[in-house]
């Protein structure tokens, strides 16, 4: 889910975790620190009072993007032929 959201551009800490009410803060930091442990996320702290940090997907991250959206396509195709009701995520 962070990778898909962050396909969509830069995002704040606080955007990403509004957009994923389902994960607590914890869990949520330690996958951003292992995204960027694996080269697929950028942290940037601004240095600034209050902390404004942003992650975006590196050049690698990018590089997920066909294989996130064929996972998207697959899953709406499958909620279509059970008849299972996909719920959209919050907008942030």
């Amino acid at each position: 889910m962070i990778l898909a959201h962050l396909k969509e551009g830069v995002h704040r800490y606080g955007e990403l975790r509004r957009r994923m009410p389902g994960i607590s803060e914890k869990m949520l930091t330690q996958r951003l620190r292992e995204l960027e442990a694996d080269g697929l996320v950028v942290r940037h702290d601004h240095e600034t009072t209050p902390p404004h940090v942003e992650y975006r997907l590196t050049e690698e991250g990018l590089s997920l993007a066909p294989v996130l959206q064929a996972l998207y396509d697959w899953g709406a195709a499958r909620a279509a032929r059970t008849g299972t009701t996909i719920e959209e995520p919050a907008a942030a």
